[in-house]
């Protein structure tokens, strides 16, 4: 069972946002797919400002851009567990990891899509 603190809700709530800024830099720094999706986030909101896409546009960037970042985070959270509690091969660790990794695939191909979508008719 988790030892919950008790203390004054402002310092709960501070200390849980610390922990997921740590949580966000250990995956930036350490994460060699987070540091590719941070890069297509730049060059992304990049491209948007300069073919001044649309609002909403811009809600389909922002939103699928939080999604993939998101997932891939879940993704690292679920690799991480599966190796803390066991260092064997086991076809359920598999499972869990592919499948999390997958649903990582299936968004950034989304926002690849959109991508293409957006951008490339802007481009010609």
């Amino acid at each position: 069972m988790r030892n919950k603190d008790t203390g004054n809700f402002l310092v709960r709530y501070y200390k849980s946002f610390c922990h997921a800024i740590d949580g966000f830099f250990y995956a930036a720094i350490c994460e060699h797919n987070m540091a590719i999706i941070i890069v297509a986030t730049l060059v992304t909101t990049l491209a948007g400002l300069y073919y001044n896409i649309s609002v909403p546009e811009w809600l389909f960037v922002i939103g699928i851009i939080g999604a993939v970042t998101a997932s891939e985070m879940i993704n690292t959270a679920i690799e991480a567990t599966i190796d803390l509690v066991t260092s064997e091969k086991h076809p359920l660790a598999k499972v869990a990891k592919d499948t999390a990794s997958a649903a990582t695939l299936v968004l950034s191909v989304t926002a690849l899509i959109g991508a293409i979508l957006i951008f490339v008719p802007k481009m010609f």
